[in-house]
């Protein structure tokens, strides 16, 4: 059978995936992308890698670790800085996927002569009538993790195998539990894998050099000041814990201004708006929108959006505009937006702007 190079991260999500494909006869190697390292040489959960190599030794299959820290700063880590300093809400594992984990494994894949690479995402990657690639929703919908996937491009997912989207999270951990892999009941990470104790701010502050420009105002949707804030870093559109605002009314971010360093307040109806612009976009299941053309999609505004029916028009270069038939809430600039067709296929995605 073909030679496989399975991304390792130590969880076992990747370690069921390496078995799978073991188990249905392809050739598999073992590799972890070591991406992020703290100050107090913690790991990234994305590339844990004493567990991906015990892993790898308990299926039998060979295993290496490469280092790409540099790429992860270039594309991961100085953008979300740049992001948050510019009041954007970033989500970098979408960067990431394209711009290091796929780039550099296929990369190894081409060295090490294998056909395939392949990961634990919870999707399917199907070629459809047209010829073009695309990946679809994963048979549980709360493992779905097909919102990460949008950025791929067509050469990386003619080159890609997902062998858990059919499965539930109770089914893998099964499978591993039976197969004897030593990280069957090892816990899920739910924070951005650099970010280990979830603190964003934190990390800004931290790597900002000197780029951040502190407090600034508070103002309501007429201007009007109603207090000073500890720094936009620390703040999302449709945020409502945290502020501080003793308004008497609950009050939400509805807009972070970067230019003049100012937050936006405003009730929740305010947060709902029924179209947004999108930016940057990469098409899957089709090439593009052309001009004029009105395309009937369910748009997901963040990872764990349920998904909102819309129509999608091309809007210049790169850009689509999207039309809500019902106003969506808390829309934020620097998030993606991911659109689906009728058969749970990713049309595309880009971002929010």
């Amino acid at each position: 059978m073909e030679k496989v190079l399975v991304g390792m991260s130590g969880g076992v999500d990747s370690a069921v995936a390496a078995y799978l494909l073991k188990k249905k006869g392809y050739e598999v190697i073992g590799v972890t992308l070591r991406t992020w390292e703290s100050s107090d040489g913690e790991e990234s959960r994305c590339c844990e890698i004493d567990d991906a190599r015990r892993t790898a030794g308990s299926l039998g299959i060979p295993y290496y670790a490469f280092n790409c820290t540099s790429e992860f700063k270039e594309f991961v880590t100085e953008p979300f800085v740049d992001d948050y300093i510019n009041g954007l809400t970033p989500n970098p594992c979408i960067g990431c996927n394209r711009r290091v984990k796929w780039d550099k494994m296929l990369y190894y894949a081409k060295v090490m002569d294998a056909r395939y690479v392949a990961t634990g995402h919870y999707a399917f990657v199907e070629k459809l009538a047209n010829n073009r690639y695309s990946v679809r929703k994963a048979a549980h919908a709360g493992k779905d993790q097909t919102y990460m996937l949008y950025r791929l491009s067509q050469e990386q997912l003619s080159s890609t195998l997902m062998p858990l989207g059919g499965y539930s999270k109770d089914e893998v951990r099964r499978i591993a539990s039976e197969a004897g892999i030593p990280v069957a009941h090892k816990p899920d990470s739910q924070e951005i894998c650099f970010i280990p104790d979830d603190d964003y701010a934190g990390f800004v502050e931290a790597n900002a050099e000197g780029r951040l420009r502190g407090e600034g105002s508070f103002v309501d949707e007429d201007g009007r000041i109603l207090g000073t804030h500890r720094g936009i870093i620390h703040y999302t559109v449709g945020q409502r814990r945290g502020l501080g605002l003793p308004l008497g009314y609950p009050a939400y971010v509805k807009e972070i201004r970067a230019a003049d360093n100012t937050v936006v307040i405003g009730k929740e109806e305010s947060l709902y708006t029924g179209e947004i612009m999108v930016r940057d976009t990469n098409f899957l299941s089709i090439g593009d929108v052309d001009p004029g053309e009105r395309i009937r999609c369910s748009v997901k505004i963040r990872y764990h959006h349920p998904g909102k029916a819309a129509i999608m028009e091309k809007a210049g270069e790169g850009r689509v505009r999207i039309i809500f038939d019902e106003p969506a809430k808390a829309a934020a600039p620097g998030q993606s937006a991911v659109f689906y067709d009728d058969n749970d296929y990713v049309i595309g995605g880009g971002i929010i702007c």
